[in-house]
């Protein structure tokens, strides 16, 4: 239940705050309905989807932005299926909102193929300078902002954890899936920690499973076996 909370509480920040920037430095202008675009690869009736979209309306409202009163928002649910993704993607960059959020790299990804103008904010991405969607985490330039899922160092202390549970490893194989870029970032900081934890350590790839037509909500980050 705490984890659930805590969880929400930091949708409530980030996302809220995080969408309303574009609104907020165009506010000089007077107040006038402003449209924010949601890109969201789950289905409308998804119990996460919707625990997360309530929780990004409550930021919203608690920043002073209430829909019906100064916002509208423009939802798209792709339900996992990527070919709709892509066509709502495009939607949504035609509508030239003042800010589109788009949950994922399912959803970043297609939204930034179709614009490069209209700020983007994306939540739940692993790797977006891996992926190409921003110039780094300083200083992500272009129009795209956001969160990534967790630390690119989280890669070295895989091996740390490795070598305290097993000190006598020397070799240590990362299998990642090619197609997932939240690996790259990854993969280097596992390179470089690996001299110093006295391991040497290779890279191996799996092909990608036939997606479903919902997405899995399973972590498909690397994974690692290792031999002394």
């Amino acid at each position: 239940m705490q984890f659930d909370q805590l969880k929400r509480r930091d949708f409530i920040t980030l996302l809220g705050g995080a969408a309303a920037w574009p609104l907020a430095a165009r506010a000089q202008q007077g107040e006038r309905m402003r449209r924010i675009g949601v890109l969201m690869p789950l289905a409308a009736d998804d119990a996460i989807a919707q625990a997360r979209n309530a929780a990004f309306l409550q930021g919203l409202q608690q920043l002073g932005w209430t829909i019906g009163q100064n916002i509208q928002i423009e939802y798209r649910w792709s339900g996992g299926n990527d070919e709709v993704t892509r066509r709502y993607a495009a939607e949504l960059a035609a509508l030239a909102p003042e800010v589109i959020f788009a949950s994922g790299s399912a959803a970043a990804g297609p939204l930034l193929q179709v614009t490069r103008t209209v700020p983007t904010v994306f939540a739940i991405v692993p790797d977006p300078v891996g992926a190409g969607f921003v110039d780094s985490l300083a200083r992500p330039g272009g129009n795209a902002t956001g969160f990534i899922s967790f630390d690119y160092s989280i890669g070295a202390k895989w091996l740390e954890l490795l070598k305290e549970i097993a000190p006598g490893v020397t070799r240590a194989g990362v299998l990642r899936d090619p197609a997932i870029t939240g690996g790259i970032g990854q993969w280097g900081a596992v390179q470089t920690a690996a001299p110093s934890l006295g391991l040497e350590v290779s890279r191996s790839t799996r092909a990608t499973p036939a997606r479903s037509s919902a997405p899995s909500r399973c972590s498909r980050a690397p994974r690692m076996v290792a031999s002394s």
